[in-house]
């Protein structure tokens, strides 16, 4: 059992350090990243959340005044503060708190 998670952490450990290292592998002869990759690196992103968002407000439809509207005005709260100060953290923190205290408010 030991040896079983000894060798599962180590295999994770190696897999993740592999993953972190081979952008530095691939290209450290390179001068600059390829141009497809600038390009990616610039719309994922905004994709990835995207994403995020749709997936934080598939259940609206079903329960609009529990979840949807503290969800509606987190969203928004991350909009507003993301365009009026461009820090993620500080979006996603302030997103949060609007979403958590809703819920609560709501629930009561």
């Amino acid at each position: 059992m030991t040896a079983y998670f000894l060798i599962s952490v180590l295999l994770s450990a190696g897999i993740t350090y592999a993953l972190r290292a081979l952008p530095f592998f691939l290209f450290r002869e390179r001068k600059g990243m390829p141009k497809w990759l600038a390009r990616l690196g610039g719309t994922l992103p905004s994709a990835m959340m995207a994403v995020l968002i749709v997936y934080c407000l598939r259940h609206v439809k079903s329960d609009m005044v529990g979840t949807g509207l503290p969800a509606a005005a987190a969203v928004l709260t991350v909009a507003a503060s993301y365009k009026w100060k461009h820090k993620t953290f500080l979006s996603i923190i302030l997103g949060t708190g609007v979403y958590m205290l809703l819920l609560r408010v709501v629930c009561l």
